[in-house]
């Protein structure tokens, strides 16, 4: 045994054995990866569908020497637990925050009124709030010559759950790219973001970046609505963006569609993917109504000859019709 391992294993041993006789006692089964520590998702004896966005709440300031035998008991007095995930250090200690997902919204409401600023221990008062379950990072700094079928490779050999992936010109770095990846869960994210810090990952370029994507940078970069670089792209400059246009009867008809139905309101996204010699331009877009349970998308060539409309709104218009098509409005 080296050193190093007896002082990790000399570490509050104390709590470390209190951890596996309540464990032991009590049949609960931990499973450690990747730097945290999981019970649940699902718990034994859960049925039905996971729960719903919202459900789960942030833990912070916790003493690191506090394991699940104090918290899961805690937090399970105010709801029903579906999954308690402990943040882990190499040595054994926690890295001083949690989630507790609960089985409804209800529960993590009454976690945040019940328990924060609780005192787990004299003088240390934890925060606990709601999760932001974030599933987008972002990744400044690569190589301008990494294209998104290579990157989506790597990404799916060393990341799990990756639902998307766009590329932008970097905002703050000449001759480089952002890319933003959509993970399927916060868990899924969070993970993805350790490995690609900390593992041995190539992706192309010296100074690459990975985060959680900041909303100012979203909004940057979908009001750019730039096309995936190519070796004609322009420096990564973001071009004016065009003023509004009227809506037209398809935005009109499938927005009155989504109130009369209760789905909520469309989002749409637009993305030029392709430009011919000739002025055409073929766009992917997609609209997302929150009560539907998958987006609908679609590709569509667009020209623009003179004042009217921008082409993201004819595009727009494209998928809203191919929306209300598949609502069963003609």
């Amino acid at each position: 045994v080296s050193l190093l391992q007896a002082w990790t294993n000399s570490i509050n041993q104390a709590n470390k054995l209190a951890l596996l006789a309540w464990a032991k006692e009590t049949g609960v089964d931990l499973v450690q990866i990747n730097g945290q520590r999981r019970y649940g998702g699902p718990p034994p004896g859960w049925v039905g569908d996971p729960p719903p966005a919202g459900s789960e709440v942030f833990i912070g300031k916790l003493p690191q020497d506090v394991y699940e035998n104090v918290l899961i008991p805690l937090f399970q007095s105010v709801g029903r637990l579906y999954e308690f995930r402990l943040m882990m250090t190499f040595s054994g200690l926690n890295r001083g925050f949690a989630y507790a997902k609960y089985g409804n919204r209800r529960g993590a409401r009454n976690a945040i009124a019940a328990l924060h600023n609780f005192e787990v221990r004299e003088g240390h008062a934890i925060v606990v709030c709601k999760s932001t379950e974030k599933r987008e990072l972002s990744v400044d700094g690569l190589d301008a010559s990494v294209s998104r079928q290579e990157l989506e490779a790597v990404l799916r050999r060393v990341t799990e759950g990756l639902l998307r992936i766009t590329l932008h010109p970097s905002p703050g770095q000449k001759q480089a790219q952002l890319a933003v990846l959509k993970y399927g869960s916060h868990r899924a994210a969070a993970m993805a973001k350790k490995t690609l810090m900390e593992g041995d990952v190539r992706l192309g370029g010296a100074e690459m970046r990975v985060d959680w994507l900041k909303p100012d940078v979203k909004q940057k970069l979908h009001s750019c609505d730039e096309k995936p670089p190519s070796r004609r792209a322009h420096g990564g400059k973001c071009p004016g963006v065009p003023k509004p246009a009227p809506p037209s009867p398809a935005l009109d008809r499938l927005n009155a569609l989504c109130r009369r139905q209760y789905l909520g309101t469309p989002l749409f996204l637009t993305k030029c993917v392709q430009e011919n010699p000739n002025g055409w331009l073929r766009f992917w877009c997609q609209v997302v109504i929150p009560g539907c349970p998958l987006p609908f998308s679609s590709f569509t060539w667009v020209r623009q000859d003179g004042p009217g409309q921008s082409a993201h709104e004819e595009a727009k218009v494209a998928v809203a019709l191919k929306a209300l098509h598949m609502l069963g409005e003609s």
